[in-house]
């Protein structure tokens, strides 16, 4: 299974996923996280090629900073929207919904090399916009085992939930910036019929359709 979970205090996550010429790394976790990335990446045996980031709030690009500088050859992508964010431009575009941006946007020193959008690849997954929890939010599906990284569009913290509206725990939907449009990103990213729903905080869930659903029929 090309899937392996990276977690700090039990509850925020980043994954490797193995391509055939390395590992891509989905988020960065928290800052100071980088040691844990590495040696989980020298555990598999195989370099970290490109870092992919679902968004740009610092629990997912914290170690990204130190990560590059440990990692001078790695890609770095992420949508351009969030780029914005990640180069700490916290403004609203006219055409946006105009409600304040929530939840840690403390930027990076990181430029991304390259920025892609919904139809993109990187190496097997594939990209899908799923703005809400920020603008520019994304989330990568892999064909090879139906896996879904979420990111923050959904939560499994505490029970399975949409970024709009968490089960347990309040995180991530208390800093989704605009539910409505993280909710309509939801339902879009379960019409991917995914195998394992890996988001960025709580466990990876095998099989998530019926629990997805439920979540949706409640409008969480």
């Amino acid at each position: 299974m090309p899937l392996h979970q990276i977690s700090r205090f039990r509850f925020v996550n980043g994954y490797l996923v193995e391509e055939d010429d390395g590992l891509t790394l989905v988020d960065t976790l928290l800052p100071r996280s980088e040691g844990r990335v590495l040696a989980a990446a020298a555990a598999l045996g195989q370099p970290i090629r490109r870092i992919a980031l679902t968004h740009a709030h610092q629990d997912h690009i914290g170690s990204l900073d130190a990560l590059a500088a440990a990692l001078p050859d790695v890609e770095v992508l992420i949508s351009a929207r969030d780029a914005r964010l990640l180069a700490g431009d916290k403004s609203i575009d006219p055409d946006e919904p105009q409600t304040k941006l929530r939840g840690g946007i403390t930027g990076a020193q990181t430029r991304p090399t390259r920025t892609v959008a919904a139809g993109d690849r990187i190496g097997s997954l594939e990209v899908h916009a799923s703005p809400g929890h920020t603008p520019g939010h994304l989330a990568f599906f892999d064909p090879r085992d139906r896996a879904l990284y979420a990111g923050d569009s959904w939560s499994t913290f505490g029970g399975v939930a949409t970024g709009a509206k968490s089960a347990r725990c309040p995180l991530p939907a208390m800093v989704t910036w605009h539910k409505p449009t993280a909710l309509a990103s939801a339902r879009s990213v379960r019409a991917l019929d995914p195998a394992f729903l890996a988001t960025g905080h709580g466990k990876v869930v095998a099989d998530p359709g019926a629990a997805m659903d439920r979540a949706l029929a409640r409008g969480a």
